[in-house]
């Protein structure tokens, strides 16, 4: 099997590359996320994952370990293939794919190609207890704290909290009018800095940082 290909980048397409290594053109079909981080003629470097079928060999290319173990997660979805797991990889970093998952935000995942209201709701129900840590080793840690807008996604106290909890604060929120995946992020936040607080408290301290930032 192939796990890591490093080489040259001689071509970016659409949705794949090809890299150079040793004079061996390899293609490796990768998310938008990922394609658009490389470079034709500079060095690079891909986790790959190999799939092969009787008529087929193909090469799926990850720029960093955390976004390999979600395609690995994804695609044992029903219905959800390595073309779809990577068109959800291209509109949603890991980091928003966790907060999409734990808030049961089915709108998000609509966003890629492929990905229907029912597909986006078997994703979010079959993965709601999924827990897909960013594997030891990984170079791509800062990912961790912002997403693509810059907003903050997750915080080290945000490991051991209570997500039953922070889904009743959720609940109370989008109740209120926000957006689930804006009211999510809020509850978590809030709750691991106030993991002993009641729900009154939490919604209040919640409601009290939506006021602080324009989310």
């Amino acid at each position: 099997m192939i796990a890591k290909l490093r080489g040259i980048i001689d071509t970016v397409g659409e949705d794949f590359c090809v890299i150079d290594v040793n004079g061996v053109g390899y293609l490796v079909s990768a998310s938008a996320k990922t394609l658009g981080k490389l470079k034709i003629g500079s060095e690079a470097t891909l986790l790959t994952v190999m799939t092969v079928r009787e008529d087929d060999i193909s090469l799926f290319g990850f720029s960093d370990a955390w976004e390999k173990e979600w395609f690995g997660t994804l695609t044992k979805v029903q219905g959800v293939g390595a073309k779809v797991c990577l068109s959800i990889l291209s509109v949603l970093t890991p980091a928003q794919l966790a907060q999409a998952i734990g808030a049961q935000d089915k709108t998000s995942f609509c966003r890629a190609n492929g990905v229907g209201p029912k597909l986006a709701a078997r994703i979010v129900t079959e993965l709601k207890d999924k827990i897909v840590t960013i594997p030891v080793n990984s170079n791509n840690i800062e990912t961790l704290n912002s997403d693509v807008n810059g907003v903050e996604t997750f915080s080290p106290k945000q490991e051991n909290i209570d997500y039953s909890k922070s889904e009743d604060v959720t609940s109370a929120l989008v109740n209120l009018g926000y957006q689930r995946i804006d009211a999510y992020r809020v509850a978590v936040k809030v709750l691991a800095d106030n993991s002993e607080a009641n729900l009154a408290t939490l919604i209040r301290l919640s409601l009290k940082e939506f006021a602080n930032k324009d989310i």
